[in-house]
């Protein structure tokens, strides 16, 4: 519970300074990031633990990582993340699961993810904004990428990359479990 209490707080504070430095009121995060304002205000007064397709929506609103939303980005130019320090973002009752492995805010959010999904399993996200590229490579099982309604397989060993400006879903259609590795890079706030 303390990893939940610990981004409970990172999201509050940072959420709070990220808007501010931008200049937005609650209106104005709401509106560019479809987060009703009374949400944004239950992050903000840590008395929530939103989604992960809500942190992903309010962090493309602001331009930042999820990682900065999180606090995992400030520190030395090396930073050396150990494996129990990744923060697990998703999950479901089968055991499928993402967790954010590392991000920078250098030259615009880039982020790279850990996925396993099991049989049956799947993730939908929301479209990110134009210029964000996601780069896949799956070492277990099929995925099932489908991008803007079209599936596409991508068997274990191969890559994939794509503009993720369209509504995305990552499923496991197979038996087998779908380990894969995700980089996300997001274009600087203008």
């Amino acid at each position: 519970m303390a990893d939940l209490d610990h981004l409970t707080q990172s999201l509050a504070r940072n959420l709070k300074r990220w808007r501010g430095e931008r200049g937005y009121t609650l209106d104005s995060l709401a509106a560019r990031s479809g987060v009703s304002r009374g949400m944004i205000i239950q992050i903000e007064q840590a008395r929530t633990n939103p989604s992960v397709g809500i942190a992903v929506k309010l962090a493309d609103a602001l331009g930042v990582s999820i990682a900065t939303l999180l606090d995992r980005d400030h520190g030395p130019q090396v930073r050396v993340v150990p494996p129990g320090d990744a923060m697990r973002m998703w999950s479901t009752p089968a055991g499928s699961f993402n967790e954010l492995l590392v991000g920078t805010e250098l030259r615009g959010p880039l982020e790279l993810w850990s996925w396993w999904l099991e049989s049956g399993d799947g993730s939908s996200s929301d479209p990110h904004p134009d210029g964000t590229i996601e780069l896949i490579h799956v070492t277990a099982g099929v995925l099932t990428l489908v991008v803007d309604g079209e599936p596409h397989t991508v068997p274990a060993g191969a890559s994939v990359v794509f503009e993720a400006n369209a509504p995305h879903t990552y499923r496991n259609d197979g038996t087998e479990a779908v380990s894969l590795k995700m980089a996300v890079a997001v274009p600087p706030a203008r």
